[in-house]
């Protein structure tokens, strides 16, 4: 299989239910109520299609899921929105799956006059990857609110303004 990543630019389908079930678990990163929330958003946008409030972008490595981002507008917001989820399958981290996922995420939040876009993650070690590649995509960190998800565990708040200056 080649090493390159399509990003797609396509809705969640229903066959990529199971598949984005398993790449969240295989991350090892998100806890099992964390699954059941990401899982939540997949089933709103799969039952309510067009209606739902949240959006997906699937990235694919060949015929596979590689990966998939998840965001939404930010309601009684003139231009926000937030990144919900990110995930990229563990055997497709490292090839940029990533980064297209993101960019062509912020192109579509652009287009929908979102320009505004905040993230947010755990302060914990582990995440440290997770908040090094939102900064080295030109995020900032807005906010920190210590010990949010639990002592130690911070959660970090990112912005990105689209179309602005890094």
């Amino acid at each position: 299989m080649s090493d390159t990543v399509t990003t797609v630019r396509r809705e969640l389908r229903s066959t990529d239910r199971g598949t984005i079930d398993r790449l969240l678990a295989a991350t090892g990163f998100f806890n099992p109520e964390e699954l059941e929330v990401a899982m939540e958003l997949v089933d709103d946008r799969l039952i309510e299609g067009a209606e739902s409030h949240y959006r997906f972008l699937v990235a694919e490595r060949g015929s596979r899921v590689a990966g998939y981002a998840c965001w939404g507008p930010i309601p009684g917001t003139a231009e926000s929105a937030d990144l919900y989820w990110i995930a990229v399958d563990p055997a497709c981290q490292g090839l940029g799956v990533g980064r297209a996922l993101l960019a062509e995420a912020e192109r579509w939040l652009a287009e929908a006059g979102r320009p505004r876009v905040w993230i947010e993650t755990a302060g914990r070690p582990q995440y440290e990857p997770t908040r090094a590649f939102y900064l080295a995509c030109n995020y900032r960190i807005a906010a920190q609110l210590e010990d949010f998800y639990g002592p130690g565990d911070d959660k970090v708040i990112f912005l990105k303004v689209l179309g602005s200056a890094p």
